[in-house]
């Protein structure tokens, strides 16, 4: 149907604005009549709405050509034929929106990207009923996770990727969940309003400057990355330790998770600052910093952040990577 051009492009511009400000006022109503939904929200009847699909339409229309035919040759045997596929339809509406009712949807949060890439939402469907669940698809604007069929108890994970385009918080206003189950006649559906959102980190530079040179710590603790040197004793296993200075012994012996430390060598660390980049474009120069910070994590290297208002001492391993780059995130220009 879109394939055929409009004889008028102003009739088509017309029907376009008249389209999406339907969808708008339906949106809004959606939004008005549910309210704002908890992170955990289990399907009423009322929540469910149904409506046929364009197979169903047809269906409806053979039904009732069917009907007039019957009526016109009064033959019994189109009458019951006609009932019948008639009350297959009554009864593939009712299956279709029950397909739904009694769900219960929980958001389970989105692994933060880069700039660029596609976000996962999860969120996780549970079939609290006693009778299994057939053809279960969520939705979003331009995103759809697989079909899934959950079996009477069973829980799933469902995956919305999400594309996005520049850094920062990032947030669904609505995502739904539908069905066609059975036959694809009707098509039953649900919006959730939850507070379903994540971050966006810089995308890195492509073309980054080399990082400003290292700075050297005598007589500090080993990183993990740099070899060796004599053995100082044991301390508590942080997030990043490498698994080869884990003392394993020591752990089967009192079950706590200690790792080794070693004194006498060189310890380098970096400072990334924000003043010290050479750009004039501000997204230019976080994508710069978020470049030397995915660079120095993956060679397991010590590593501070100054930015205006914000400052984060040197040091490793996930927790300070993930700390770094929601910093950068989040950035306004001169506060954090």
């Amino acid at each position: 149907m879109s394939s055929i051009p409009w004889p008028f492009p102003e009739a088509r511009s017309f029907v376009s604005a008249l389209r999406k400000r339907g969808q708008e006022r339906v949106r809004a109503w959606a939004r008005k009549r549910q309210g704002r939904d908890p992170q955990t929200t289990t399907l009423r009847p009322g929540r469910v709405y149904n409506l046929p699909t364009g197979i169903g339409m047809t269906f409806g229309l053979m039904g009732f050509a069917m009907f007039l035919g019957s009526l016109n040759y009064n033959n019994n045997l189109s009458f019951v034929l006609t009932f019948i596929l008639v009350g297959i339809g009554f009864v593939a509406m009712q299956q279709c929106q029950r397909n739904l009712v009694g769900l219960e949807l929980t958001f389970a949060g989105g692994e933060p990207v880069f700039a660029g890439q596609a976000i996962r939402f999860r969120v996780a469907v549970t079939n609290t009923s006693k009778s299994a669940r057939f053809g279960i698809r969520l939705y979003a604007p331009d995103a759809w996770s697989e079909i899934h069929d959950l079996q009477p108890g069973e829980s799933k994970i469902f995956f919305l990727p999400v594309a996005t385009e520049r850094r920062g918080p990032i947030s669904l206003e609505r995502f739904g969940v539908r069905t066609l189950f059975p036959f694809e006649l009707f098509r039953s559906w649900a919006w959730l309003h939850m507070d379903v959102s994540s971050l966006v980190y810089p995308a890195p530079a492509d073309d980054a400057p080399p990082p400003p040179p290292s700075m050297v710590a005598h007589g500090h603790r080993q990183h993990d990355a740099r070899g060796e040197e004599d053995f100082a004793g044991l301390r508590k296993y942080h997030e990043g330790d490498s698994p080869r200075h884990v003392a394993w012994k020591a752990y089967a012996r009192s079950n706590q998770l200690l790792s080794k430390q070693f004194a006498g060598a060189d310890t380098s660390s970096q400072w990334f600052d924000f003043n010290d980049v050479e750009s004039s474009d501000v997204e230019e120069r976080l994508s710069i910093l978020t470049r030397w910070i995915v660079e120095a994590d993956r060679k397991m290297e010590d590593y501070g952040l100054r930015l205006p208002g914000a400052e984060f001492p040197p040091a490793h391993g996930e927790a300070h990577r993930r700390q770094c780059l929601e910093a950068l995130a989040l950035f306004d220009g001169g506060s954090s």
